[in-house]
This record gives C-alpha cells, structure tokens and sequence, in this order.
C-alpha cells in the first residue's frame, strides 16, 4: 500500500497559521500550569513537614483528592462547574479574556502541584535532619533555613522525577481541547476537518510533542548536572 503524505497543503494559508497558534497557546498554556504548580508544591512539600498536624492533614487531604480524580474531571469541574459559582461581572471578564486558558491553567495547575509537592517532600525527607538542626543552631528560623539549606537539596535529589512530571504536565495541556481551548490538538483536529489530511496533522502534533518532550528531558539532564551536589 502506497501512502501519499500531502504536507505542502499545511504549509499553505490558513492552516500554517492554525498550527502555529495551537502550538503557541500550548507553549504559553503549560508555561503558565508549571509555574503554578510548582510553586504550589513547594509550599505544600513545606507545610506537609511542618509539624502543624491541622495543616498536614488538610495538605494530605489535598493531595489525595488531586491524584485520585481525573484531570479531566478537573477541567469540567472548574469550567463548567466553579465558574458558574462566580458573580456575573467576574464571568464576564474571564469570558473575555480568555476562559478557557485560565480554568485550563487553574485546573492542570492544581492538579500536578500534588505530584511536584510529593516528589518535593521525598527530596526534603532525604536531607539529614542534621542539615535543619545545623542551620537553626546558626540562627536560621524554620522558613529560612528551609529556603537556603534544605530546599535547594530537596530540589537536587528530586530532580528526576520532578523532570518526569513536567513531562506529564506538558502532555496533559492536550486535555484543554475538551475545554475548547484552541492549543495544538485542537489545532490539528480543526485542520485534519478542514483538509482531511489526517496522517499528515497527526504526524505534525506527534513530532511537535514529541520534540518538547524530549528538550525536557535534556533541560532535565543539563539541569541534573548543573546542580548536581557533592556526594549525591
């Protein structure tokens, strides 16, 4: 069976530009999920080491029912459901300026914050007590020795699995699609309607996630390096 791929017809006006934008908006749409879900990681890695039994408890409750739903059923619960909780002014403004994008962001965010801060609490569970006890004999307070002792450590002995999940984030950006939120999988499925060339879009999302996920991975593996400390 002879199999004639017809990519020049995507390179043509508008489908090019469909594509570039679907790429664009995930580029822009898994930046914004990661940067909320890491930061909230690391202060639910922090407050789950606390000591606070109220606060650890409700973090594990968090944590728990983040990684037992699907993210899916994240994404309608927050665009479909929450939004419809807010006052009308506030609906109206997100409507237009871009709703999808933000409950997406919100959703994906929240939701692999539970698996980075979980993978930031294995790194900090790693780090010898006697790194804390050496940086409050110092005069560091908990916060601080946390942020210039036992943090960086953590992050350094987690880094392959928190590697991993970013990986995952970037491929779940794809879930916005049942939002409408115009990222690459939308892109190509409204070009592959509009063409009928359904090897050559797929092919086109296939090498486009593949390739990022891979510069992922070597991001990763530089940043292993980089960071890499004495004795680990």
């Amino acid at each position: 069976m002879y199999l004639d791929l017809n990519f020049d017809a995507l390179l043509a006006q508008p489908f090019f530009d469909e594509l570039v934008h679907g790429a664009q908006f995930s580029l822009a749409l898994f930046a914004a999920c990661w940067v909320l879900a890491v930061g909230l990681g690391i202060l639910l890695a922090v407050v789950r080491i606390s000591g606070l039994p109220f606060a650890e408890r409700a973090v594990a409750i968090y944590v728990s029912y983040q990684r037992n739903v699907p993210m899916l059923a994240h994404l309608f619960l927050w665009y479909f459901g929450i939004s419809t909780l807010l006052p009308a002014d506030v609906q109206s403004w997100i409507g237009l300026h871009g709703g999808e994008f933000i409950f997406s962001t919100i959703a994906i965010g929240l939701y692999m914050a539970a698996y980075f801060s979980e993978d930031i609490r294995s790194g900090l569970r790693s780090v010898p007590g006697g790194q804390t006890e050496a940086a409050r004999s110092l005069g560091m307070g908990f916060l601080t020795s946390i942020r210039y002792v036992v943090l960086p450590q953590a992050i350094n002995i987690s880094l392959p699995t928190f590697t991993n999940h970013t990986i995952v984030l970037f491929k779940n950006t794809s879930l916005a699609m049942a939002l409408g939120a115009a990222e690459m999988t939308y892109a190509v499925r409204e070009v592959e309607n509009e063409t009928f060339l359904t090897y050559e879009t797929y092919i086109v999302a296939t090498v486009f996630y593949l390739a990022i996920s891979l510069l992922l991975m070597a991001a990763g593996a530089v940043a292993a390096k980089r960071v890499r400390l004495p004795g680990h």
